[in-house]
């Protein structure tokens, strides 16, 4: 018996997260294209959560809890974040409140996760040009407790 945490298809974590491959990517209310498109995402890069697996089909939830089917190719292993909002977060230069000033985000601005250690509170990202530390709890896209390097 299939492990319920576990994808069916690619025996990956569930739920697990994904982003983007493209700026136009079809949600739908089933995993099929005989399904009607119920949404249309429009930002490549936007970090999404895989629930299920169906064949070469995701399930899967954005930070507004929208859930719907993708195709698989739609879907990136790149590990990306989106800033939550509605105030603007600080990118510092290293892990702690005190840490230098390297930029200021501004709500659904959209970036790379680097490394998040297991027991940190802190990840390193990257949005364009600019490195730095974000909290973990400023950011959707990386679970608790989870290890992305």
């Amino acid at each position: 018996m299939e492990s319920p945490n576990v994808g069916s298809v690619t025996g990956l974590p569930l739920p697990r997260f994904v982003s983007l491959r493209s700026d136009e990517v079809n949600l739908r209310i089933g995993p099929d294209t005989r399904f009607p498109i119920e949404w249309t995402f429009q930002r490549r890069d936007l970090p999404v959560q895989i629930l299920r697996e169906y064949n070469n089909w995701r399930r899967i939830r954005d930070m507004d809890g929208t859930e719907g089917w993708v195709h698989q190719s739609t879907l990136a292993g790149r590990r990306t974040f989106l800033v939550r909002g509605p105030q603007e977060h600080i990118l510092r230069s290293s892990e702690g409140d005190a840490s230098g000033v390297v930029a200021k985000l501004m709500p659904d601005v959209v970036g790379r996760i680097r490394n998040c250690r297991a027991n940190s509170n802190w990840c390193e990202v990257q949005v364009g040009d600019y490195r730095g530390y974000l909290k973990r709890g400023e950011v959707w896209g990386v679970a608790a407790d989870e290890e992305v390097n």
